[in-house]
């Protein structure tokens, strides 16, 4: 489970990184060049492989942890202790990481799927000026506009970026949490830094899931064209 969710916590990072290329506010040309870039070179298409494989095992091995926890106390403390005895996001890491597997179905059937298999309109970038050009434009290359498809999903649908802060923000509690406690559990920590893996897990997740909730809103609110 530790394992799993630090290879994710690192994709986080390059997908952050990736999806932030919308605020060059250039149409799409340098997201559009990014993802195709991503989607067309046989390593990344590998390591996608790999995120797949990553995303069940964390997932499975998420509903063993619940089913095991659940079934070896079949009865509650007399007394309740709170957030005394823990934070409320590490009892509620099932209840978070469900909320996230829906916001990611979600993401997942909106722009992953119709890049992969087709249903995205194309967009043509003159290879010399990186300017978008009509087709057919002498230098043109042909690109998968997912930028448009962006643009489209938070322009004309607010229940998907209400959906998509709602994911982003269990997201969070669920990084909060999981993250030092991977480095916990792989004995990547002491008493002596315990306190700098979690500022750095909290730092982590706030700038993450900052950029993931900023970016619907960018289109909705027309930030960005």
């Amino acid at each position: 489970m530790a394992l799993s969710g630090i290879f994710l916590i690192l994709f986080l990072i390059v997908h952050a990184g990736l999806n932030a290329c919308i605020w060059a506010n250039d149409g799409g040309v340098m997201f559009n060049k990014a993802a195709h870039f991503m989607g067309a070179n046989v390593v990344p298409r590998v390591l996608e492989i790999g995120l797949f494989v990553f995303f069940l095992i964390h997932i499975i091995q998420g509903l063993v942890l619940e089913i095991q926890n659940r079934s070896k106390r079949g009865k509650g403390y007399a007394v309740k202790m709170g957030n005394r005895g823990s934070a409320w996001n590490s009892r509620a890491m099932g209840i978070l990481g469900a909320l996230v597997l829906i916001f990611l179905a979600v993401h997942l059937s909106d722009f992953w799927y119709p890049s992969r298999f087709g249903g995205l309109t194309n967009m043509y970038i003159d290879t010399a000026t990186n300017q978008i050009v009509p087709a057919g434009t002498l230098g043109g290359k042909e690109y998968h506009d997912l930028y448009g498809e962006m643009l489209h999903q938070f322009t004309s649908y607010p229940w998907i970026i209400i959906l998509y802060e709602v994911g982003v923000i269990a997201l969070f509690w669920h990084l909060v949490h999981g993250f030092q406690s991977s480095f916990r559990t792989l004995g990547l920590t002491n008493h002596k830094y315990i306190g700098l893996i979690k500022g750095t897990g909290i730092v982590y997740s706030v700038i993450i899931c900052l950029a993931f909730m900023l970016m619907p809103l960018s289109f909705y609110f027309g930030w960005i064209q």
